[in-house]
This record gives C-alpha cells, structure tokens and sequence, in this order.
C-alpha cells in the first residue's frame, strides 16, 4: 500500500493547539495554511488542547486573532473531556471546581451541579488564580469522600515568564 493511498483513508486529522498551530499567540509558520487546506478540502478535523482554561469559542477567538481560522465546534478541551468522562459515569452530579469558566461551562452543559458541600466529584483544572483557600477546601471534600479528578497530568505549563502550576503530579 502507497503512501497516497493510506492518507485517502483518513476519516480525521487530529491536531495539538499550543506549541503545533500558536505558540504565545502567534501562528505557527504553514498552520494557516493546512487549516485553509483541510477547509477547502472539506477535511474533517479536531483541535485538541489540554488547557482547561478557555471555552472552545474563546479559544476559536484566540485563534483567529492569530490568524488562523478554527471554529469552535472543531475544539475539544480537556474540560469538555473531563466533563464527557464524568457525565459517563455520573449523569446529574455535583462537584467542586478549581478552575475556570472552561472548565465550569464544560461541566454545567454536561448537567453537573456546582457545589461545596458534599460533591461526588472535586475537579481541579488549570486556572491563573489558585486560591490557598479553595485547595484546602478541595483537600477537605477529598478527605471527606469525594472523588479526585483532574483535567490533565501536565504538572506544569509554559508561559512567557516560565513555568506555571498546572493540575497533574511531577514524575520525579
């Protein structure tokens, strides 16, 4: 089998945002020119990002002040993941969010109930404001029961000054 006739196979592309199409809000030289191909094409396509931060149309906005042209419905988040994968084991439940409107849109659509008081769940997301209080608060509903979930492993993320805290656990 050809290379060409193994890529005429291919249902979807699958791609990483940061650090494949932007980095710091800036295109990635020919990513514009790959969504422009794959959209002319009527290629179907995915934009996957770990950051749990933004909602898909605040990061189709981002996108596009870079210049490159990617609607919100061609996004998934690691908060729409985390909310598909406890909407699956859980329709209807409650949990304790450290995080932002992402994470928290994410969840209200998937029919979770925002709460701090006895939560099935405690997710924790990346946000640029970790609150001491509300990770005490998110140890306490732990210690109490309620299950531990995080949006994504990445102990830290990149930023133009260095690293920041993310939401996983460092490896060392």
């Amino acid at each position: 089998m050809t290379t060409m006739s193994r890529r005429d196979e291919i249902e979807c592309w699958l791609t990483d945002m940061d650090g494949v199409l932007v980095h710091e809000n800036r295109a990635i030289p020919g990513s514009a020119e790959l969504l422009r191909q794959w959209a002319d094409q009527g290629t179907e396509f995915l934009v996957l990002t770990n950051n749990s931060i933004f909602t898909p149309r605040d990061l189709s906005a981002r996108l596009r002040a870079s210049g490159l042209e990617v609607p919100e419905h061609r996004i998934w988040t690691s908060a729409l993941a985390t909310a598909d994968f406890l909407r699956s084991q859980m329709p209807g439940g409650s949990a304790f969010v450290v995080g932002e409107a992402g994470l928290t849109t994410a969840l209200h659509e998937a029919g979770f109930i925002m709460t701090e008081s006895d939560p099935d769940y405690v997710v924790v997301g990346e946000t640029r404001h970790y609150s001491f209080d509300a990770l005490t608060k998110a140890i306490r509903l732990i210690g109490k029961g309620a299950r531990f979930i995080a949006t994504n492993p990445d102990a830290t993320g990149p930023s133009m000054e260095g690293v920041l805290p993310a939401t996983g656990r460092s490896r060392r």
